[in-house]
């Protein structure tokens, strides 16, 4: 892993809890939203988040709609949907699992 890589499976998320937080967004504001929350350390490049939003499209998790930015640009925006919200319970779920694991690891000794 390079230094300030998403570790694995955490993408989706990130991108779910961007979009219950904020409600509809487009990619880049997505993006901008994750690397701000964290303190400018996860980037979240287009080559991964592009192909994450067409993944959750395809799973029902997430919803389009084509729409202008305020910089006047045509844009697809995002929201979250009912199947959505339900896993992003999920992943919360798991995170929390695995977070506690390695917290116990790391505490140990």
């Amino acid at each position: 892993m390079k230094p300030n890589e998403i570790p694995p499976g955490t993408l989706d998320l990130l991108i779910l809890k961007t979009l219950a937080r904020h409600g509809e967004m487009h990619g880049y504001e997505v993006a901008e939203s994750i690397l701000h929350a964290s303190d400018d350390v996860i980037s979240v490049e287009e080559g991964s988040l592009y192909p994450a939003l067409q993944r959750m499209l395809l799973k029902g998790w997430v919803s389009d709609e084509w729409g202008v930015t305020a910089g006047n640009r045509r844009a697809r925006y995002y929201r979250l949907t009912a199947a959505g919200r339900k896993q992003l319970t999920q992943e919360l779920s798991h995170f929390d699992r695995i977070y506690g694991a390695i917290a116990r690891v790391v505490e140990v000794g």
